[in-house]
């Protein structure tokens, strides 16, 4: 007898299969061209074993087709996974804006969005230390805006110019092709300690913010300052934040590693399994609303793309949530062939002077031009705006429009100049009337140039063991390095942020802090070898903390979507079992069992229950907490399995909720936890509620003082 809980996934796959053969049953293979095809197993040959003919157009056209499957992977965010769902408005904001997204509470408006890592290819990993692309598509009813950010609220540099040095340097190394997705190599800190503006960027890169526990669980930031414009006309400056209603939160470093061993998909994975199991993920969209006239009133510039806006200051505000509920239909369709460009915007939304956002208005569209192949990328479904499409642009590779009539110019009589220009009565976008009177020059304000005020206000506001994690990161980063001047630079780099940071990492390097590297510190914006010009300004603490900073400070009331390892062998106890998965399941989590082999799994009352994974096939770091039920003979068979004590050590190490019932005691009698049984994340013969609250708060951080010790 099976339990019910085992044929849930099952049968709905099975649904899903004769739905598929309803729809499709009818459907007869074809070429391209509408052909019917009897034979795609065998090329057209000169009998049996003789040669292959030139006419065989079928041979060519599937061949030719799938020679030119791959197009040219994204240079940057090339790694990525996507998703289909809606955006509603909670409150209208026209005093703000006139953006019908913003002012509509009726509308239900169609999204896509695409999650990435920047620096690897295709091929890499999910688990790499490194920001995490965050791009919207709103198919809105006046045209698509793109909101394309990260998930951290600045970016590297300042000025676009700079964008292809920082990539390059971050890439692997040209001459080895050397290492692949990580920035722990000497170009890029070489290039960071020669670039002071990259500090703030680089030391959230450094902080869990770079590894997070799931893209369900990151926010997500616009980066740039954007305008918002009302329909009189006044412009007020904003910032665009994602929140995810999941909190914020984060895996390890060695948790990280082994994830990447374990299943280099994990984040994509865990996106797809939680929408197919109809746990959608959401995040509410905040705004920051700062007046035109108060541009100047912070120390920080506004339109500088390394500065983010304290919420201690300028508080967010919630204005409306995204929900991603279907996954793609094919992800080369989509996911791939989606192009996002910040030049995509509609009326009541306009751009800044920000330098970096301006290179990126034409930087975008450049490059759909060459991964996509036509400037027609915008007939792509996937890209295809929501609403009609007329104007008098022609032709181009991959044409797949028809327009009609004579006229391929404006103004014209032929067509009666139609289709006509639009009024702003009837929604025509008009750029903010900004008032522009300056000399043409290369060059970057000086109000740019605070570049570590900002990096000490984010340590500072990091718990202690947020601080560890930081710490941790810039030893191992730097000790990859093999050049020691450079080590020492970015040491010294480092201490102009924090002089207690720089010593914890300068002693686990083993290489003293220098006292200066001579001037000019950068030379990346404008200086020689010989000024001063340009030099970064002195450390400023105009805020002593942002909590809003620290992850210490996120949700942790939910845990929904949660992966929780039940170890189990024949014999487990059903009534404890139960119990506890019920609870679980009842908070949403996500229940998995973890026997000796797979197949099934044989409780005490005889029943069959569908095993999720071996244990030899999987690992402690792909879950957020073990449960193991009573049953003295299950216990027995577990024990004789050394990687079981393993799986226990691991999670303990890493801070996690564990819980035990009844003889499943005995097992951690033979792992480190037995002598921390009174640790608050260990739960023995406890309720499900408090085993419950402890996954809730994520982590335990309390245990790491003696985490070291922990054999794994």
């Amino acid at each position: 007898m099976m339990a019910d809980n085992s044929n849930k996934s099952e049968s709905k796959k099975i649904d899903e299969l004769k739905k598929f053969q309803v729809d499709y049953q009818d459907q007869v293979m074809t070429t391209n061209q509408g052909l019917k095809v009897n034979d795609t197993n065998n090329s057209l040959k000169s009998g049996e074993r003789g040669s292959t003919l030139l006419e065989d157009f079928l041979l060519r056209e599937k061949i030719s087709h799938f020679d030119h499957e791959r197009i040219p992977e994204r240079i940057v965010h090339a790694r990525g996974s996507g998703a289909h769902g809606y955006f509603e408005l909670y409150d209208s904001i026209e005093e703000y804006s006139k953006a019908g997204i913003f002012t509509d509470t009726k509308r239900k408006t169609p999204v896509f969005v695409r999650f990435s890592t920047v620096a690897g290819s295709k091929g890499s990993p999910d688990l790499a230390r490194d920001v995490r692309g965050f791009a919207v598509k709103f198919y809105t009813e006046e045209g698509t805006w793109d909101l394309v950010g990260n998930n951290m609220p600045i970016f590297f540099i300042q000025d676009a110019m700079k964008f292809p040095d920082l990539i390059h340097s971050v890439k692997p190394e040209p001459n080895n092709e050397i290492p692949q997705a990580a920035s722990a190599h000497d170009t890029f800190y070489d290039f960071v300690s020669r670039t002071t503006e990259t500090l703030h960027n680089h030391i959230w890169a450094m902080s869990d913010r770079a590894i997070p526990r799931s893209l369900r669980m990151m926010e997500g930031f616009g980066i740039h300052t954007f305008r918002l414009i009302n329909k009189e006309g006044k412009s007020h400056f904003v910032k665009f934040h994602w929140k995810p209603t999941l909190g914020v939160h984060s895996v390890t470093w060695e948790e990280a590693v082994k994830i990447n061993g374990a299943d280099a998909d994990f984040h994509r994975r865990d996106l797809w399994e939680a929408i197919d199991a109809g746990h959608f993920p959401e995040w509410e969209l905040g705004l920051q609303i700062i007046p035109e006239e108060d541009e100047h009133k912070y120390d920080f510039d506004l339109l500088d793309p390394t500065k983010l806006i304290p919420e201690e200051m300028v508080p967010v505000k919630i204005v409306g949530k995204m929900t991603l509920n279907r996954n793609p239909d094919n992800f080369f369709a989509e996911t791939e062939q989606v192009a996002f460009l910040p030049g995509h915007i509609v009326p009541g939304i306009d751009f800044t002077n920000d330098p970096l956002l301006q290179g990126r208005l034409f930087s975008y569209r450049d490059t759909q031009l060459s991964r996509l192949g036509s400037t027609n990328f915008h007939q792509i479904p996937i890209n295809k705006p929501i609403v009609p499409v007329h104007n008098y642009q022609r032709d181009g590779h991959m044409q797949m429009d028809i327009p009609k009539g004579r006229g391929a110019y404006f103004p014209n009589s032929l067509m009666g100049s139609c289709p006509h220009l639009a009024k702003m009565a009837e929604g025509g976008f008009t750029h903010y009337e900004e008032r522009i009177d300056a000399k043409k020059i290369r060059g970057r304000s000086k109000s740019f140039s605070d570049h570590f005020s900002q990096p000490a206000l984010f340590y500072r506001s990091l718990s202690d063991w947020e601080k560890e994690h930081v710490i941790g990161a810039y030893s191992f980063e730097l000790g990859k390095c093999t050049q020691k001047y450079i080590i020492e630079r970015m040491l010294f780099m480092i201490s102009q942020i924090d002089e207690d940071l720089a010593q914890k990492v300068s002693d686990n390097l083993g290489i003293d802090v220098p006292s200066s590297v001579g001037k000019p510190l950068n030379q990346a914006i404008g200086a020689d070898d010989t000024g001063d010009k340009h030099q970064p300004e002195a450390k400023k603490n105009y805020l002593e903390q942002d909590p809003n900073l620290s992850q210490s400070n996120t949700k942790f009331d939910s845990i929904a979507t949660r992966q929780i390892a039940i170890l189990v062998a024949n014999g487990f106890d059903m009534d404890s079992f139960k119990k506890m998965k019920d609870a679980l399941e009842d908070k949403d989590a996500m229940v998995k069992l973890i026997a000796p082999t797979g197949g099934t799994v044989t409780c005490s009352e005889g029943m069959d229950h569908e095993v999720d994974a071996a244990i030899s096939t999987t690992e402690s770091v792909l879950f957020d907490a073990i449960y193991i039920p009573g049953g003295e003979k299950s216990i027995a068979t577990l024990k004789e399995e050394g990687k079981y004590i393993k799986f226990i050590n691991e999670t303990f190490k890493h801070c996690k909720a564990i819980a035990v019932d009844g003889e499943g005691e005995a097992l951690l009698d033979g792992s480190f936890v037995a002598d921390y049984k009174k640790d608050a994340a260990v739960h023995i013969n406890d309720t499900p509620s408090k085993f419950i609250d402890s996954i809730a708060k994520h982590r335990n951080w309390e245990r790491r003082s003696i985490t070291s010790k922990v054999p794994v």
